[in-house]
């Protein structure tokens, strides 16, 4: 999935009614206002979120929602990747297996307090943080692998605008 800080709302609808069929239409309409809320750090004045996400090509090639929903949506992250603090990266399907592969997580790094990075881990029912240094350090040389298997930023956008080019069409190509 697109991670939530780059969702448009109708991705963040989307992703909400079809992974979390029994919630309520107030506890969905909840969890899309969070999600948006969450956002607003990467539109901060002065001091936006530093963010640096590699997605994995399956993000962009799922349909969720619909394929309009998905056209606004890959538009929204060239949108997002020509910012200066927001660096976008794909991993395509022919990089292979790569330990992102077993699960989406994060890093946070605080510019402000040394040695205090956390990896978060989102899952269905709740949320993991881990602190040992091991665990970062583990997820910190995962992250750099996958970084350094994924597109560089400038060819990542010319994925996606072709990725966008085939929604707007009548299939998706494997290729794009």
């Amino acid at each position: 999935m697109i991670p939530g800080l780059l969702q448009t709302p109708a991705y963040a609808r989307a992703v909400i009614a079809g992974t979390i069929p029994h919630a309520t239409a107030e506890q969905a309409a909840t969890r899309l206002q969070v999600r948006l809320r969450r956002q607003d750090r990467l539109r901060a004045p002065g001091n936006p979120l530093r963010l640096w996400v590699v997605l994995d090509e399956s993000a962009l090639r799922r349909v969720v929602g619909s394929r309009e929903v998905m056209r606004e949506q890959l538009d929204h992250l060239t949108d997002l990747g020509a910012q200066p603090h927001i660096t976008l990266q794909v991993l395509p399907h022919d990089a292979g297996a790569h330990p992102g592969v077993s699960g989406q997580f994060s890093l946070l790094e605080f510019a402000d307090v040394t040695d205090a990075s956390v990896v978060y881990l989102e899952r269905f029912t709740s949320d993991l943080y881990l602190e040992k240094r091991s665990d970062v350090r583990r997820y910190s040389d995962m992250y750099a692998h996958m970084q350094a298997r994924a597109l560089s930023p400038d060819m990542t956008r010319n994925f996606i605008e072709e990725a966008v080019k085939a929604y707007a069409g009548t299939e998706l190509r494997a290729d794009a």
